[in-house]
């Protein structure tokens, strides 16, 4: 059994069917990479693992719990321990880096007991710290680089101590240079954080740099599973077909 299990889920938009009868397992301690074309439902993997959308039938798990089942919701998305990274990044523009980082942690102490010693300052600077971001704390999003904004993001989730990381093609916007360093921060946050990691990516050049395990998904179905390897060496004509472009 995975991190993470998918069984028989299938989910639409209105009339528009987005997955199929999909059973899929996603390991601890791995990244993940969901690789395909707009369209394919990779994202709304992302969304049925955080919770943000229901599936029409089936179930899925986390850690031997079963989170959503039958058109319910049986674990809310805020006690399932998960980091969720945007395509837009989401960063709020009126905060600072250090407030941005800082915001989950602050209302975490408001509502629960238990995280009232926590030291919200230390707690945010050894983040910074982490991602060389100690002196871009005080600047705001607009002030700062794509690769800056995309560090502050992975921080302000991976500050709440997450299981799971969802992210959803987040180097998208970033030139080749930039992307190859910031894909080697990711490569090094299961390490770093014990992260369970799904990315998200059309790019089969990203999903080579970083993943332990590649699905590759088209209309809704699932082509091939394996790694970086067996996925390059695939036989399948529609991943030959995807992979040449």
């Amino acid at each position: 059994m995975g991190m993470i299990e998918f069984k028989n889920i299938a989910h639409s938009y209105g009339t528009k069917p987005v997955l199929h009868d999909l059973t899929l397992d996603f390991k601890a301690n791995q990244l993940t990479c969901l690789l395909g074309g707009s369209g394919c439902g990779k994202t709304t993997i992302l969304r049925l693992i955080a919770g943000l959308e229901i599936p029409q039938t089936g179930h899925v798990i986390i850690e031997d719990k079963i989170v959503t089942k039958n058109k319910q919701i049986l674990i809310p998305p805020n006690l399932r321990n998960i980091g969720f990274i945007f395509q837009d990044l989401a960063l709020w523009p009126h905060f600072t880096v250090y407030k941005n980082i800082a915001f989950g942690l602050t209302e975490r102490k408001l509502a629960n007991q238990k995280d009232k010693e926590i030291n919200i300052k230390d707690t945010v600077f050894k983040m910074l710290d982490f991602f060389d971001l100690r002196e871009y704390a005080d600047r705001y999003p607009h002030q700062l680089s794509g690769g800056q904004k995309q560090l502050a993001a992975i921080s302000r989730s991976l500050v709440l101590k997450p299981k799971i990381l969802l992210m959803d093609e987040p180097l998208a916007n970033l030139d080749v240079k930039l992307k190859r360093k910031i894909l080697e921060h990711i490569k090094n946050l299961k390490h770093n954080f014990d992260l369970t990691i799904i990315y998200v990516t059309h790019d089969h050049k990203e999903a080579f740099a970083i993943a332990d395990e590649i699905v590759v998904l088209n209309d809704g179905k699932i082509e091939e599973t394996g790694s970086v390897e067996q996925i390059k060496k695939s036989e399948n004509t529609f991943v030959k077909y995807f992979l040449e472009y």
